[in-house]
């Protein structure tokens, strides 16, 4: 030890409510399953079939609505023009949104992406994006098995960088010259 370490007081210990610093890296926390999908612990299972179940109610809940407003146009006599196009605009819009809902379970959007476009189309489309995160929660949380791949990935990575470390590099000889 030091002089300079002696003068100095011992280090106070951290509060009672203070968090430590992580010995690693943290898993992404999903919405609705928080960080329980790394151990599937926590009430993992019951989370999934919480989830599945109010997003096909919610699906269901709100294509009934669709009906109801596709009853009001009729009854408004609006014309077989209007009432087919917006049959087919929801169709379309619903299945874009389900197709890209899936696909963002399975890969992150790039920066330069066209999601920011999509986003109105996507809110027309709800339905589609509700049935994608029901048939998704049948199987894992929605973006599981994505976020498990990047897990694993930085705590290999960061096992490898700490296992490189050999000691204080202030303290090795010099090495010779030959």
């Amino acid at each position: 030890m030091s002089d300079d370490q002696r003068d100095q007081p011992p280090a106070e210990p951290a509060p009672a409510g203070a968090q430590a610093v992580p010995a690693g890296p943290e898993p992404e926390p999903i919405r609705f399953f928080g960080t329980t999908w790394v151990n599937h612990d926590g009430g993992y299972a019951l989370r999934r079939a919480a989830v599945a179940v109010g997003s096909l109610a919610t699906a269901v809940a709100a294509a009934v609505l669709l009906r109801l407003s596709y009853e009001g146009l009729e009854l408004g006599n609006v014309g077989p023009f209007l009432s087919i196009s917006v049959v087919v605009l929801f169709a379309i819009a619903g299945s874009i949104a389900f197709a890209k809902t899936w696909e963002s379970f399975s890969r992150r959007p790039a920066p330069s992406s066209d999601e920011a476009a999509l986003k109105g189309l996507k809110t027309i489309g709800f339905i589609g994006s509700l049935i994608a995160y029901f048939l998704r929660c049948l199987v894992e949380a929605p973006g599981e098995k994505l976020r498990r791949a990047e897990y694993e990935r930085s705590v290999a990575d960061f096992a490898r960088r700490r296992s490189a470390r050999t000691g204080n590099p202030a303290a090795r000889r010099p090495k010779r010259k030959k």
